[in-house]
């Protein structure tokens, strides 16, 4: 099968699918499709994802599908090679994995992506008003999530989500969300993740597990974090102002 990623590196779940098909040996060209220069809007862009966000995928210039976790279920299911641990093939594992990923959806991902970009990515890279107000909301959503990571997911001995020994794709979509703070002021940051020590030993053992391809991806997000400090520094940013 001939692989397409429509991704940007920037996003997120963009970010677990390319370090997701680097792990497992799916081959696939990269196509760089830029938020911040709204090419996501663009009409040829349209024909790939009528709801004009990325990740997409094409396979066989044919076969189109959007929404990460659909996308990260279809390549570890159609891909042969792929380790079992990432989507298992027991129907009842694979069901505690589901629940993950669609409790995130709704939970961690509004909370993070709202707050990020209503106070951050939104105003000091793509141009955009803050939105302060909207920054406030999702905060909220993501300080209700944190503690359900921390207390409910991240359960049992293992290392992983579920008490698992291995990571899932559970693991690398929910780590990638979290890792999306670090372009926050490094003081609201770290108010926000500090209280909880299993969620930072889980991100290190998630990091740990998917070397060298995660800090390859992330690569991305801390040259954006290193040019958030400079607009900063003049004093042109709300963040802190959000509780």
């Amino acid at each position: 099968m001939k692989l397409k990623l429509f991704v940007d590196r920037l996003s997120q779940p963009c970010r677990a699918i390319l370090i997701f098909c680097k792990l497992n040996g799916i081959e696939f060209e990269e196509v760089t499709i830029d938020f911040c220069k709204r090419e996501n809007l663009s009409p040829e862009y349209q024909k790939i994802n009528p709801m004009q966000l990325v990740p997409a995928i094409e396979v066989d210039g044919e076969f189109k599908l959007f929404e990460s976790h659909a996308i990260l279920r279809f390549l570890a299911c159609a891909f042969p090679g792929v380790a079992d641990h990432w989507y298992p093939a027991d129907l009842f594992e694979r069901a505690q994995i589901d629940s993950v990923l669609d409790w995130h959806h709704s939970n961690l991902r509004h909370g993070t992506t709202g707050l990020v970009f209503n106070s951050t990515v939104g105003p000091l890279l793509a141009g955009l008003p803050p939105n302060l107000e909207a920054a406030a909301e999702a905060r909220k959503v993501l300080l209700a999530s944190l503690p359900m990571v921390e207390s409910f997911w991240l359960k049992g001995d293992g290392h992983f989500l579920l008490g698992r020994s291995q990571p899932s794709i559970a693991d690398l979509i929910l780590v990638c969300e979290i890792m999306q703070l670090e372009v926050l002021d490094e003081k609201v940051r770290k108010q926000i993740l500090d209280p909880y020590k299993k969620i930072g030993k889980w991100i290190d053992d998630t990091r740990n597990a998917t070397q060298p391809y995660f800090d390859e991806f992330h690569a991305v997000l801390f040259r954006a974090k290193e040019k958030l400090i400079k607009i900063r520094s003049t004093g042109s940013s709300d963040e802190t102002k959000i509780k």
